[in-house]
């Protein structure tokens, strides 16, 4: 009895001299955020719509047929008209009427030349210098931004491609200040001088200094294209993010498609001997080019045994160009949405969306339920594991995450806004300084120089063709006074005439 009581002191001793077994916590998922410049809602193989149509069966995009089968496709996705705008919401998570960088960034402090020539309007003093991290910067948005907030919660950062979040000499020009461990070829510019490597990427052309894409020597004089360059190097950084044992955030911003168009030798012979436009076919490779990128992306995940717990997500930051520089005829190129980049019509904002994340998004499924590219920022996070998030900003965007699992969702009672007090420069359908509010399938455009209002029913009407605006003024009654009260509760600025000095008045302001 004695040697057994003995044993049993024993064995207590032991088992409380032994360390307490750790709670297994699941490891944060690795985030790829592939982001394509001025790709339109038709440029891809992949039906954004009801049905195939003849743009899907022009380009060539098996990767994002890939990614759509073994994840979400999300019809009804949205952004702004240009780009900065789009960026500067992704990273801080507020609405463009609230950040007011409402248009393309570049020279510190200036207004663009074509808002200080118009006609009829001047332009109020926005936040022509972009996004900032740093408390007081003289015309830019003060927020704590995203890839902060991801390295913060132990994330390695990787920007690779277009920067474009703030104007040449100020914080918001260097993606490092921004929270990003690594940045390849990011700056002010939202364009790069050339895509050849052959030309070093702009490097070296007297008078194209700003517009030269910076960090990409090892391929100058090398055939390569911009969009193959930046992928190489960003998967190098994943190598390093793997040595690391770190959970990743790879900011994929390819200057792909934006102009100059400029066709990818790998693909373009493909698309001539269709009989294409040639600007048409040099657009088409770069759009192929940019789908290698993703591929790329995607094997290397299946290659290190990482795909399972990655998410990738798709989007654009504006819709597909189509009052310059391409091919045929204008305004057409986003057919059967109308108009395109610039415009408040659904070709400048409505993007091909696409969410992989393996466990959790059902492959091969399909949501109509609307967003907004501020969404991200929240979803992102929340993605993340960061809970209550201690920004200095105001969070205007919505988690997507329910629309993620399929869960019953509220959007058609959420009314999502835009604001483009400044003048883009091309003419065309739906461009120029305007106000829109979707609510539901109606959506109202109030547009500033002349006051008019437009209304359509998206439902019914996708191609914007029928303004139902003096049918149904009861709706664009309501509607103006939902987006006013949004614009006026954001402190949102509005232009003001010329001749008068007096400001556009609200569309609530507007009698019918």
């Amino acid at each position: 009895m004695k040697n057994n009581l003995l044993l049993l002191l024993g064995l207590v001793m032991f088992a409380s001299c032994q360390p307490e077994k750790k709670k297994e916590i699941a490891p944060s998922p690795n985030i790829v955020l592939f982001f394509v410049d001025d790709m339109g809602w038709q440029d891809t193989s992949v039906p954004f719509w009801n049905k195939k149509t003849p743009f899907n069966e022009r380009y060539i995009t098996p990767n994002m047929e890939r990614l759509a089968k073994e994840g979400m496709k999300f019809t009804q996705a949205y952004s702004t008209a240009v780009c900065s705008p789009t960026r500067v919401s992704l990273m801080t998570g507020m609405n463009a009427a609230r950040h007011r960088v409402t248009n393309w960034t570049l020279k510190k402090d200036m207004l663009q030349p074509m808002e200080v020539n118009h006609k009829t309007l001047q332009f109020p003093e926005w936040n022509v210098n972009g996004m900032s991290p740093v408390e007081g910067d003289d015309k830019a948005v003060y927020a704590t931004p995203l890839p902060q907030m991801l390295k913060d919660a132990g994330y390695f950062t990787i920007h690779s491609g277009k920067a474009h979040f703030g104007a040449i000499g100020t914080p918001g020009e260097n993606p490092i200040n921004l929270g990003f461990d690594v940045n390849i070829a990011g700056h002010a510019a939202g364009a790069p001088e050339s895509y050849f490597g052959t030309e070093n990427f702009g490097n070296g052309k007297e008078g194209k200094e700003v517009w030269a894409v910076p960090g990409l020597e090892q391929y100058h004089g090398k055939d390569i294209y911009l969009t193959e360059a930046i992928t190489q190097e960003a998967l190098k950084s994943l190598d390093t993010a793997v040595e690391k044992e770190q959970p990743f955030f790879l900011y994929m911003a390819h200057y792909a498609v934006h102009t100059p168009i400029m066709g990818d030798d790998r693909y373009l012979q493909e698309y001539l001997e269709k009989g294409m436009d040639s600007t048409e076919a040099k657009y088409a490779s770069m759009v192929e080019g940019m789908d290698k990128s993703l591929g790329d992306i995607m094997d290397y995940l299946e290659r290190e045994k990482m795909d399972e717990n990655t998410i990738i997500l798709f989007m654009s930051d504006n819709g597909g160009l189509s009052a310059v520089a391409r091919g045929g005829e204008k305004h057409t190129h986003n057919k059967p949405l109308a108009s395109g980049k610039g415009s408040a019509y659904e070709g400048g904002i409505r993007e091909p969306m696409l969410v992989k994340w393996p466990g959790k998004v059902r492959p091969n499924s399909v949501t109509e339920e609307y967003l907004i590219i501020e969404d991200f920022y929240p979803t992102i996070l929340e993605m993340a594991g960061v809970e209550n998030p201690n920004v200095v900003q105001t969070i205007d965007g919505q988690s997507f995450l329910s629309l993620l699992s399929e869960k019953e969702s509220n959007t058609a009672e959420r009314a999502l806004f835009w604001h483009y007090p400044n003048e883009w420069g091309p003419d065309g359908p739906g461009i120029g300084a305007s106000s829109t509010v979707r609510k539901g399938d109606l959506k109202l455009i109030y547009f500033h120089e002349d006051q008019h209002f437009e209304l359509f029913d998206l439902k019914t009407d996708i191609g914007e063709t029928k303004n139902l605006a003096s049918e149904h003024p009861e709706k664009v009654d309501e509607l103006a006074k939902i987006l006013s009260n949004h614009l006026r509760h954001v402190d949102a600025q509005m232009p003001s005439f010329k001749n008068t000095g007096e400001p556009v008045p609200f569309p609530d302001e507007i009698t019918l």
